[in-house]
């Protein structure tokens, strides 16, 4: 299962900025009950903290949001086919092609992984791996079992499945080959399911379990936007599944882009060192967990600890973590203010290098063959856990350090 350290990170971060000093970033000054002008430092990183937060992690989870619904639209439409005698390879792969898009939208979202994701526990809920297939199996030759998840849908699976028979890595399974990762050098291409080789029980299970995904992004969406601020669809989704949280009403954005009325933080700064501190985390993960663990592991448990080994997609996986990094660090729309412009500011060499790390470590981890599962003790891995579990590592943590002073 997916190593849970976040709220950790989140918990030490929040600590930081509660106590930090309100007389550097001149915020607050509560002896006279008004705000005061904001420093030249707070301003510069409030330009960056707005676009931050409206361009980069709610537009990413609006995103995710859709392509998990649309997951479910094809998983469903598989289920009522083959009642219907109708099921095709063409809409697997319609379902396959969704599973790909909605995976690429929360990779990149993996170097914002505090606030709602972590607090409602929907990381581990949505993205544990590996996938628990000796209870999978059992669970689908159950008849019992399989009776109650038809009858009682999304509430069974949730309320009764561990992590590690929901989320996208169970919504993978189903879609994809298992065998991919052995025949995929031979056939050069990364294989769907094919249409007579599903049990009914199966897409009952998958119908389940991609109306669960959708759910757990829809709510991402509404806890950072606000319920004002998403569709009357996926408002009514939330009433429906009963799922509605404290921050739907407001959105947890605005506890980064107003810290003056946070409850959380008490100035943009501490917010500035929560968004790297996010970055610094998934970073960390990528090189010495994802990449790190299979590579250098010594268990049997440790080589197969690979992320999205049926879809073939943990390289492109990788990839996508280190571009979420690239879009809260520098943007993710031309234009925009960004963390990069105040680093920049203030130290131009650590801003040359921050970038020039997140890039070295998008082309190492390109280098590496899949299938990851055959290529993770690889000469090529071996050097892309350098690049980023040291390299680029250290170099975050030095713009952690600047945000700081």
């Amino acid at each position: 299962m997916k190593k849970i350290f976040y709220l950790f990170a989140f918990v030490a971060v929040a600590t930081m900025s509660m106590t930090s000093c309100k007389g550097k970033n001149d915020v607050d000054d509560p002896t006279s009950g008004t705000k005061n002008e904001l420093s030249a430092t707070e301003q510069a990183l409030k330009e960056a903290i707005t676009p931050y937060v409206n361009n980069t992690v709610i537009a990413t989870y609006r995103n995710l949001a859709d392509a998990c619904m649309d997951i479910y639209e094809h998983a469903h439409n598989m289920l009522v086919k083959y009642d219907a005698g109708t099921l095709t390879g063409a809409d697997i792969q319609a379902a396959a092609d969704a599973w790909v898009a909605s995976r690429k939208y929360w990779e990149l979202s993996e170097a914002f992984l505090y606030g709602p994701v972590d607090i409602y526990g929907i990381d581990p809920h949505i993205d544990s791996w590996p996938l628990d297939k000796d209870a999978m199996d059992e669970m689908l030759g159950n008849n019992t079992t399989m009776a109650r998840i038809e009858a009682e849908g999304v509430e069974y699976v949730t309320g009764q499945l561990g992590y590690g028979l929901l989320g996208f890595h169970a919504v993978e399974y189903m879609l994809f080959d298992e065998h991919n990762a052995a025949n995929y050098p031979s056939t050069g291409k990364v294989a769907i399911r094919q249409a007579h080789d599903y049990k009914r029980a199966e897409l009952v299970y998958l119908d389940a379990i991609a109306e669960d995904l959708m759910q757990q992004t829809v709510l991402l969406e509404a806890c950072w936007a606000g319920e004002a601020n998403i569709t009357a669809e996926k408002a009514a989704l939330l009433e429906e599944a009963e799922l509605s949280k404290p921050e739907c009403g407001y959105g947890y954005g605005t506890d980064l882009t107003n810290p003056e009325k946070s409850r959380i933080y008490v100035s943009y700064q501490a917010v500035a060192e929560q968004i790297v501190d996010g970055c610094l985390t998934i970073a960390d993960e990528v090189g010495n967990v994802k990449m790190g663990t299979p590579c250098y592991g010594s268990t049997e448990g440790d080589r197969n600890y690979i992320e999205s080994p049926y879809a073939l997609n943990s390289v492109v996986d990788f990839q996508d973590n280190i571009r979420s990094i690239q879009n809260a660090y520098c943007g993710s729309v031309a234009g925009d203010k960004s963390l990069s412009d105040y680093i920049k500011s203030v130290n131009a060499d650590l801003d040359a290098r921050m970038r020039a790390a997140m890039d070295n470590s998008i082309a190492a981890i390109a280098a590496i063959p899949e299938p990851f599962a055959t290529s993770a003790q690889s000469a090529e891995t071996q050097k892309a856990v350098e690049v980023v579990g040291v390299e680029l590592v250290g170099v975050i943590e030095e713009v952690l350090a600047e945000i700081q002073k």
